[in-house]
């Protein structure tokens, strides 16, 4: 472990060296975040899972760093230039820019100009213009290197190839690129404009054709439209700072007073900063402000993911699912409360009165034959007009009618994970089914969908893709285990999110379960081939057995501490079912009487929270929303109109909001809330209930405008149940890192709230 990287960041994080240290053994040992995040609070200090990301990521950044600082350091020593100045200043370096800022003049290159100079002898001529003595004549030093055997004819000539040469100084000069790499991030403004020609084919981007924002304020889509409108030939983006500032930094570098030679070196100086400082450091702005935005956007992702996947579940119930179409007919299924199939067949609502009375009837019939207790539609295509339909029928009383999200729905239905859960069903079935799962239990059924084609996020596509499918399945994890997963129900796919088990040993425990039958304990879980002891740790307290012989197992207390568990209940006089049913038992208990090395308050507290409420899943109650009746498509809005909605996505320009009508509305950041808003999630979040009103509808462009604000104009008031409140309950507060740690010099700027 590297001493000098856990003091790092300890100073960056803002957190005591002991818990970085303790944190950065545990991630070298292969525990997981969530493990350590729960079972380790002792060691990290009650670190949270954002705290131990970042803790990881940096790590792993710093790695980085000092394998490049290797190859810099042997490449330098090969070529017998290290000195033990440069050594130490190499060795020094805290980021990557540093570093290769050190290393350019060593770096080899092409033939450059300055090459072309030195090879013609005019080095000496650059060392003494250089100097700037107020003495020296550059045209007469000058003509002392007229050789036209190598090609230097005049004295111009030579001077010229001498300016070349300081100007190369310049590029490399490491504090020249430090203060202005400076000026890039203070005052560098981002540009876009439309390429001559492109106006029409490009109008996509019209937003950017003669755009310009200081880069420090310019928001992450805005950053990613531009790249991407450069990327596929539309729009030029520059980076600059202000022109005069830059050489004005360089002249008091480099310029020593208003004489002739002095006026040559201020010539080079300038012609270095256009030519080669300027456009490299434009390089790396373009990059770190990529970077930069690529962390937003993904962040945006991130936390979108997170509340879809910890909505609210129905439970286990028996549904009925249709995935909704005209021409080709509803695919309806049924399912029991596992959400194991047990009908499937097409209907056609909406091909004519006979065929509908004959769907009528047909899902009269089904759902008193099967004792259905909710009926999930999907939202797309004849959504809202199966909807109606389904909500006219004469079902028994109780049955829930829910719109549900389809989003993914049709990748999942063509994946090898369907074709291997259904392989006698075709795509429209294993769609419907997967619709009706995702009433049950979100999470459960989400997992088995590649996270980027939910499409909860900004700009996914363009993000960096490696660092996207992290997070996001660090994301997955970390609801997964917040959860907590039955280990004799779940499917391979939600087994694979279990902290330390992953796709090879979740398929083991299925494949032991249907040979053996149910899991009775925890314990039996060691018996699964290739599930060893580091893998049985990471695991057991996020698997759930109910109904086991040991109560405990249902829980989330983990097996290492079960034995301080049985010591409580026999201090207090009772069995172990017995303390995590009578509260008045458990108050009796001082937690501090229990501590040991290994289990400090923090986790004796945990495990009496777990004993009142063992197992207890984190999700919201399920509560069932309906879009306003008679609003099914666009030309049925009107501005003013108040109507219930949900949120299906939130960027960092606004939230889109589902309001029933097949397209998404869009509430722009500036209409989020009364107050001044400067992130959208400070508001609103993904799967939450609003109410919205229509301010614009665009029926040619299928743009709808919305607004969340009270002081709107009069509003035509819907018929429909308003749905909850907007405000969102804080988050617990917990000790997490403050930064996030960037590795580049543009970092305080980009920090800046």
């Amino acid at each position: 472990m590297n001493e000098q990287h856990i003091a790092f960041i300890s100073s960056e994080l803002q957190l005591p060296p002991r818990q970085v240290q303790a944190t950065a053994r545990l991630l070298e040992d292969g525990a997981t975040i969530p493990f350590i995040a729960r079972y380790r609070k002792e060691a990290t200090g009650s670190l949270d899972e954002t705290a131990i990301t970042a803790i990881r990521e940096r790590l792993g950044q710093l790695e980085v760093l000092d394998k490049r600082r290797e190859t810099v350091l042997k490449s330098i020593e090969d070529q017998g230039k290290l000195t033990d100045e440069l050594k130490v200043k190499i060795l020094d370096a805290e980021t990557l820019a540093a570093l290769e800022d050190l290393y350019l003049p060593f770096r080899p290159k092409r033939r450059t100009r300055a090459t072309i100079a030195r090879e013609k002898g005019l080095e000496p001529l650059a060392d003494l213009l250089f100097v700037q003595n107020p003495t020296t004549n550059p045209l007469a030093e000058a003509n002392r290197f007229i050789a036209p055997e190598m090609g230097v004819t005049s004295a111009e000539d030579a001077l010229a190839g001498a300016r070349d040469i300081v100007a190369e100084w310049v590029n490399e000069n490491t504090e020249a690129r430090a203060k202005l790499r400076t000026l890039f991030t203070d005052r560098g403004v981002i540009r876009s404009r439309v390429i001559s020609g492109k106006e029409s084919e490009g109008i996509q981007y019209r937003d950017y054709y003669d755009w310009e924002q200081p880069l420090g304020k310019a928001p992450s889509h805005r950053i990613l439209a531009v790249r991407r409108g450069e990327k596929e030939g539309f729009l030029t983006v520059h980076i600059t700072p202000p022109e005069e500032e830059a050489l004005s930094v360089l002249d008091a570098l480099f310029v020593k007073g208003d004489s002739a030679a002095a006026q040559e070196v201020k010539t080079a100086v300038h012609d270095g900063c256009k030519r080669l400082l300027a456009p490299s450091l434009e390089t790396e702005a373009k990059q770190w402000s990529k970077e930069r935005a690529d962390h937003d956007a993904i962040q945006i992702f991130v936390d979108n993911l997170r509340h879809l996947l910890m909505a609210p579940p129905l439970g286990s119930k028996r549904i009925m699912a249709i995935d909704p179409g005209f021409r080709t007919g509803c695919k309806m299924v049924c399912l029991d409360p596992q959400g194991k199939l047990i009908h499937n067949e097409t209907i056609y609502p909406h091909s004519g009165a006979q065929s509908s009375a004959k769907a009528s009837e047909r899902l009269e019939n089904l759902a008193a034959k099967f004792g259905i207790e909710a009926i999930a539609i999907g939202n797309g295509t004849a959504g809202r007009e199966t909807e109606s339909f389904v909500r006219e029928l004469h079902l028994p009383e109780g049955i829930q009618i829910i719109m549900v999200d389809e989003s993914g729905a049709s990748v999942y239905s063509a994946s090898s994970a369907a074709r291997e859960e259904f392989p006698d069903h075709d795509l429209t079935v294993r769609g419907s089914i997967s619709i009706g799962r995702r009433l049950m239990d979100p999470l459960a059924e989400l997992v088995k969908i590649d996270p980027k084609a939910i499409g909860v996020g900004q700009y996914q596509h363009d993000v960096d893709q490696n660092a996207l499918k992290r997070s996001l399945d660090d994301t997955v994890m970390s609801c997964v285990n917040a959860v907590g997963v039955e280990v004799n129900t779940a499917s391979p796919h939600l087994l694979a999110y279990v902290s330390g088990l992953g796709p090879q040993l979740a398929k083991n425990i299925v494949a032991y379960r249907d040979e053996n039958g149910p899991f009775e304990s925890r314990g039996k879980l060691k018996k699964v081939p290739r599930l060893g002891p580091k893998a049985f740790e990471q695991a057991a307290g996020f698997l759930r057995i109910r109904e086991g012989a040991n109560p405990l197992d249902a829980s989330a207390v983990h097996p290492e501490a079960y034995s301080i568990v049985e010591q409580m209940a026999r201090d207090v006089g009772c069995a172990v079912s017995d303390l995590m049913r009578e509260a008045t038992l458990r108050k009796a208990i001082d937690p501090s009487r229990y501590v040991t090395e290994k289990a400090g308050l923090p986790t004796l507290r945990d495990i009496l929270s777990e004993l009142a409420k063992p197992g207890r899943d984190p999700r919201e109650v399920f509560e069932a929303f309906s879009f306003a009746p008679g609003i099914e498509k666009i030309a049925d809005l009107r501005p003013g109109m108040k109507l219930p909605g949900i949120v299906t996505n939130v960027t960092a320009f606004g939230a889109f909001v589902d309001i029933g009508v097949h397209r998404d509305g869009l509430v722009h950041v500036s209409e989020l809330s009364d107050h001044f808003v400067n992130d959208p999630r400070q508001v609103v979040r993904v799967h939450q209930p609003v109410t919205v009103t229509v301010l614009e509808v665009d029926t040619v462009r299928s743009r709808i405008s919305l607004s969340m604000k009270s002081s709107t104009p009069k509003a035509e008031q819907s018929k429909s149940e308003k749905p909850p409140a907007t405000k969102m309950r804080p988050e617990p507060k917990r000790q997490t890192a403050t930064k996030s740690g960037f590795n580049n010099p543009f970092e305080a700027a980009f920090n800046k709230p």
